[in-house]
């Protein structure tokens, strides 16, 4: 959370300096809700037709499931800094939007308590085990592509709508066990073929589907 305020922190001092050094330039700001979580945004219009846009998300939120054979409690932690680039097409609201986002968006896990659990193709008592805990990141500079529609009423008041992919990479999975058997060498081997079959499943992680829809007021 202390990281989300020191972001919009730097979206607000972005704004600021923009505002110093342009006084005839078009400014946004607003708020957004969407698969990335919630925002603020700040927008900067140098052209008619391209603006020019940064934006701060975060959203925590939980679940259960299975992942890889075993029950979890998940929590996924939603948390990016952006910058885009916005192209309009003359006397259309449709735009296509390029930009990089900072990714801090983290999958925690925490493994249901159960008698047994099949870890590695064998089968280890609670005891063994304790309690397994996975975290999956991925890379802190992410690449983004999509498109959107920007609607404004009487040049003040906008409605904008988003779809893009932000393209997170290949997921860094963690996997620990605080059991009894947690320094066992054959029992870590099970674990890293756990992980490895983990990791194989947050892979789908690596294109994150971006649909968001924001309001902006005009300055």
């Amino acid at each position: 959370m202390k990281a989300f305020f020191v972001k919009i922190g730097v979206l607000a001092l972005t704004l600021a300096a923009s505002t110093q050094a342009s006084a005839d330039s078009n400014f946004g700001i607003g708020v957004k809700a969407g698969t990335l979580g919630l925002g603020l945004e700040g927008t900067w219009r140098p052209l008619p037709y391209m603006d020019l846009r940064v934006g701060a998300n975060l959203y925590d939120y939980s679940d259960d499931g299975s992942q890889a054979g075993i029950d979890y409690e998940a929590e996924l932690n939603l948390d990016t800094f952006y910058a885009t680039g916005n192209f309009r097409f003359p006397m259309s609201p449709f735009r296509v939007t390029a930009g990089l986002f900072q990714n801090g968006n983290e999958l925690n896990m925490a493994s249901v308590d159960s008698a047994t659990f099949e870890i590695g193709g064998q089968t280890y008592t609670a005891a063994e085990v304790g309690t397994l805990r996975s975290t999956s990141s991925f890379s802190s500079t992410s690449p983004y592509l999509g498109v959107g529609y920007d609607f404004t009423v009487m040049g003040k008041v906008g409605l904008n709508l988003d779809f893009g992919v932000l393209w997170q990479g290949e997921p860094t999975v963690t996997l620990t066990a605080d059991g009894l058997l947690a320094n066992d060498p054959t029992f870590l081997a099970a674990v890293e073929a756990e992980r490895v079959e983990l990791e194989d499943e947050v892979s789908n992680y690596k294109a994150w589907p971006v649909v968001s829809l924001g309001f902006v007021f005009n300055f």
